[in-house]
């Protein structure tokens, strides 16, 4: 499983023309599963997610955690992030897991983000063609991979 975690000062997620979800300060996350994870996965990452300290303290050093900030979050599933390109330059989708399993691990790790902030999490859709916006703050980006622990 793999993240891609944007601190942001907004962010949102059209679905067919409308607004799915948008927020204002707080943390866009690119979610993509893979054939192998499983729970250990999520609760890796979930922990992760929720207590990475890439918001500015009082002082300005990045020392407090989106939970601390009481900052919002969009989690967006992209298979695309499991891709392989370690051969040609058509990117490989092998190791994405299908619809089947990534559905219920996205919702479960949707769930148990929000109950580790304490937040609703806002969401896209599985599988529908969204228009992701945000407005990155810093940047900050940070890609984790529950696999490299």
């Amino acid at each position: 499983m793999r993240v891609v975690i944007q601190r942001v000062s907004s962010a949102s997620v059209v679905i067919e023309g409308r607004i799915k979800c948008s927020i204002g300060p707080g943390l866009l996350v690119l979610l993509g599963i893979g054939n192998d994870d499983d729970q250990s996965d999520i609760e890796y990452l979930v922990g992760k997610t929720a207590g990475l300290r890439i918001f500015n303290d009082g002082d300005g050093i990045m020392n407090r955690s989106v939970t601390d900030t009481g900052g919002d979050i969009i989690v967006v599933s992209q298979f695309t992030l499991m891709a392989s390109t370690r051969k040609g330059k058509r990117p490989s989708y092998t190791d994405a897991a299908g619809h089947e399993k990534a559905v219920p691990l996205y919702e479960e790790f949707c769930r148990r983000l929000s109950e580790a902030t304490g937040k609703t999490v806002g969401t896209g859709e599985f599988g529908a063609d969204m228009k992701v916006s945000l407005t990155n703050d810093g940047p900050v980006t940070i890609c984790i991979d529950s696999r490299q622990r």
